[in-house]
């Protein structure tokens, strides 16, 4: 199986970025959208990421279109929405499919690491997988776990 630090993937601006740019880091990889009822969820993303980066946390949100159209926008749109509504700072990425056969590697990586309820598939926006230090998938999270509420996984992952 490819390490997560063998995978590239371009950011919101178009720019190749290769995941071992992340070594060493606690990384937290959530598929996003901009208009879902999960969407506040970028406020406690962006609240992780401010409290937790100078401790090696890094935050990639990958925006997605595949569940209900939640994500119409360009990428440009959606960085606009994401730093005039969330103030959000932490990495973004170019809009992906996480699901099917056009399913962006990074996500394929992590559905078989990490499997869910659904097997290799993604249920819904705001699916988060911790990735740690090593480049380890962790854990996964459901759409519906607050960033709030999976705080203390992170510090775990970051103090080991």
């Amino acid at each position: 199986m490819t390490s997560f630090y063998e995978l590239s993937a371009k950011n919101i601006r178009g720019e190749d970025v290769v995941m071992n740019t992340f070594a060493g880091k606690v990384v937290l990889v959530v598929n996003t959208a901009s208009e879902c009822g999960f969407t506040p969820q970028y406020q406690g993303l962006q609240d992780l990421y401010a409290k937790y980066k100078d401790d090696g946390l890094v935050i990639l949100g990958f925006p997605c279109n595949q569940f209900g159209g939640q994500e119409p926008g360009k990428n440009e749109e959606i960085a606009q929405s994401c730093q005039i509504n969330y103030g959000v700072e932490f990495p973004m990425f170019e809009k992906v499919d996480v699901n099917g056969a056009n399913s962006h590697p990074v996500f394929q990586y992590l559905k078989r690491a990490q499997p869910g309820l659904f097997g290799d598939k993604i249920k819904w926006n705001f699916t988060k997988f911790l990735i740690g230090r090593d480049g380890q998938p962790l854990k996964r999270f459901a759409p519906t776990k607050r960033p709030e509420s999976i705080e203390g996984e992170i510090v775990k992952a970051l103090r080991a």
